[in-house]
């Protein structure tokens, strides 16, 4: 079966869970949290050198990294990933955006301020340029989904699967979406697509062991 190493509480994790719900494809969760070390274990970094999760395991046994390749990887051939050629470029636009403008102030910014083992590194200084670059990349997307329903166009597709996981937590981070009402109209649009689940979702019982065999 397919496995997915993944933290509960990461965006970049729940982007590939979201979308193996939709896809209805069997898989299994190992919980590897970065915040007790357990992704710089030995036996994690044999399978991934870069420290990090999510990580797929395919039924093959070949692993692929990073969510947004994950997320290509799982939407080719599906209604998630567009078919029309420049449609597909603007798709890929998003997900470069949400890990460049994004996810680097939205995602920390909120980590910054929940984790009690990021605490010290929360400077007022930090803070203020957090919320102003994520505040920025709300406006981008804000501008965008006042023409358009979803990110890519007119359908839904792996960029607002992307998007979403940081931008409906963000008010954990201090970001007051009621500036934005074009993206809250969007959360609801995400939220309303056929096979969605929340972040607290996992696909079934004994899937919470830190282990990791090589």
């Amino acid at each position: 079966m397919t496995i997915l190493y993944s933290m509960a509480d990461s965006g970049n994790c729940y982007k590939p869970r979201l979308l193996l719900a939709k896809l209805g494809i069997p898989f299994t969760i190992v919980e590897v949290s970065s915040r007790t070390g357990a992704t710089r274990t030995a036996e994690y970094t044999a399978k991934n050198p870069n420290a990090m999760v999510p990580l797929l395991e395919l039924d093959d046994g070949r692993r692929l990294a990073e969510s947004n390749a994950i997320l290509l990887y799982l939407s080719e051939g599906t209604r998630f990933l567009p078919a029309d050629r420049f449609e597909r470029a603007i798709c890929y636009q998003w997900l470069f955006f949400e890990q460049y403008s994004h996810e680097p102030y939205i995602a920390v910014r909120k980590a910054l301020l929940t984790y009690p083992e990021r605490a010290k590194e929360a400077t007022p200084e930090r803070l203020a340029v957090t919320l102003e670059r994520g505040n920025k990349a709300l406006g981008v997307m804000n501008r965008r989904l006042e023409e358009s329903p979803f990110l890519a166009g007119r359908s839904f597709s792996v960029a607002d699967i992307a998007l979403y996981a940081y931008t409906h937590k963000a008010e954990q981070g201090g970001f007051q979406l009621e500036f934005y009402p074009a993206i809250l109209k969007w959360l609801e649009r995400v939220e309303a697509d056929p096979g969605h689940v929340p972040m607290e979702w996992s696909p079934g019982a004994k899937e919470e062991s830190h282990e990791v065999h090589a």
